[in-house]
């Protein structure tokens, strides 16, 4: 008789507590989508929400790290007005502004294209000084089924790490680079293969700087685990090729399926999401269909 031998392993239950317990707001209703993270509203008008309402939707982001907000018709200028009552609108250096508005990102892929832009999983601008604290995206147009966002929750990717690893990576910083996530897409079609190929990319001014492995989140004092394959280049004081094996080990891990959760865009949608706790991913499965969605990114702090 064959002698087979079982050669998968089952992941431990992992889940984020506010989902299974989502507080009571006033002025709006929260689904949960998985487990994990996530959630849908429903209730809100951004246009005209009071101080109070924004100041709860910024509650239910800090417990769900990623909201998709229903219902919404936004034009860029109301948009951007919204974004800036929860931070600071920052123009995204590597790609051309929408005309009129430089704090906002079109983002669109046409029906032949090849690619999704953001199609692997990262958290945005690690390369910066001060990364994006948010991501707002709104859409615009959206194909008929798929296009959805995907998020991972890097809280438990993090607390889930064997101890002894989170020991040894205490206090361990990563070299995280514009070159890594630019430098190939930005000179190749064939790679970049989308309608956003405005990439601007100088060699000789590549921004690079060294974040915490994990970061902790200002607001609820938790750590993070804060790198990914988009960006990071290398622990500090060592090679690419001497990091790669273990970066690999957790990149692989920050994205275990009981992590996530997936947003299913629609047009008039809007989800915001926080980059110091959360890693997103845009699937690319609609070929023959449009996308086109308008993103703004809010200045964050120093991780640390």
């Amino acid at each position: 008789m064959p002698g087979y031998i079982s050669t998968y392993t089952y992941q431990p239950a992992a889940g984020h507590v506010p989902q299974f317990a989502p507080r009571d707001y006033k002025h709006f209703s929260v689904e949960p989508v998985t487990g994990a993270m996530g959630a849908v509203v429903t209730g809100l008008d951004l246009t005209t929400a009071g101080d109070a309402a924004i100041a709860e939707l910024e509650e239910a982001l800090t417990d769900h790290l990623a909201l998709m907000i229903r219902d919404q018709d936004l034009a860029p200028d109301q948009q951007v007005a919204f974004a800036r009552r929860l931070g600071s609108p920052v123009p995204w250096p590597h790609a051309k502004p929408m005309e009129g508005h430089p704090e906002i990102t079109e983002l669109i892929q046409e029906p032949n294209d090849k690619y999704a832009f953001g199609g692997t999983w990262h958290s945005d601008s690690c390369s910066f000084e001060r990364p994006p604290k948010y991501t707002m995206l709104y859409c615009v147009e959206s194909p008929p089924v798929g296009g959805d966002t995907a998020f991972s929750n890097q809280y438990l990717a993090w607390e889930t790490l064997d101890p002894a690893l989170r020991d040894e990576l205490e206090g361990v910083k990563c070299l995280n680079s514009d070159e890594v996530g630019y430098a190939t897409v930005a000179t190749s079609d064939e790679v970049m293969g989308h309608t956003t190929t405005t990439i601007a990319f100088d060699r000789d001014h590549i921004e690079e700087v060294l974040h915490p492995v994990a970061r902790t989140h200002p607001v609820t004092g938790r750590k993070a685990l804060y790198t990914n394959s988009s960006f990071t280049a290398a622990f500090e004081g060592k090679t690419q090729e001497e990091s790669l094996p273990l970066l690999e080990k957790l990149w692989e891990h920050s994205i275990t399926q009981e992590f996530t959760c997936r947003l299913r865009w629609k047009k008039g949608s809007l989800a915001i999401w926080d980059n110091r706790c959360c890693m997103h991913y845009a699937t690319s499965d609609y070929p023959g269909h449009r996308r086109h969605m308008r993103r703004i990114v809010l200045e964050g702090e120093r991780p640390v």
